[in-house]
C-alpha cells in the first residue's frame, strides 16, 4: 500500500542552521533515501521551495482568487515529502519514524486512497 508522509519543519530554524549541521542532515537524507530505494519501498520525494513562494487558489461561485503565500499561518510548514510503499499503517510508521523531518519538525503520515482509472503515470 502507498503512503504519504509530508513533512512539516520550522523554515527559519532551517535556515538558521550551520552550513555543516544542514550538510550532515542531508547525508543523512539522502543515504535514507538510497536505503529505501534499494528495498522497493521509496516511490518519490523532494523538498519544496521555501513557504514564501507559495500561492494558495480558490474557486467559489466560479470566481478564481489566489492568495500569495501558505493557506493557513503555522508555526510549520509544508517542506517536502516522501512518497513510500508499505505493507500496512505500521511499517508506514516506522519508515517516517526514520526520516530526518521526524527530529526536526514532524512526519504526517497517510494512506494514499487508490481509484482506478485516476493515476497518472509518467
Amino acid at each position: 500500500m502507498k503512503y504519504l508522509c509530508l513533512c512539516y519543519d520550522e523554515e527559519a530554524k532551517l535556515k538558521a542552521l550551520p552550513e555543516s549541521e544542514m550538510d550532515a542532515i542531508m547525508h543523512e537524507v539522502y543515504a535514507y533515501n538510497d536505503e529505501l530505494r534499494k528495498k522497493g519501498q521509496l516511490i518519490a520525494s523532494q523538498r519544496l521551495e521555501s513557504v514564501e513562494t507559495a500561492t494558495t487558489v480558490r474557486v467559489r461561485n466560479g470566481k478564481l482568487t489566489t492568495t500569495d503565500g501558505p493557506f493557513a499561518e503555522t508555526k510549520e510548514q509544508l517542506g517536502g515529502f516522501f512518497l513510500i510503499e508499505a505493507r500496512d499503517l505500521n511499517e508506514a510508521i516506522q519508515i517516517a519514524s526514520r526520516l530526518q523531518g521526524a527530529r526536526l519538525g514532524c512526519i504526517e503520515v497517510r494512506p494514499v486512497m487508490e481509484l482506478a482509472g485516476l493515476t497518472v503515470e509518467r
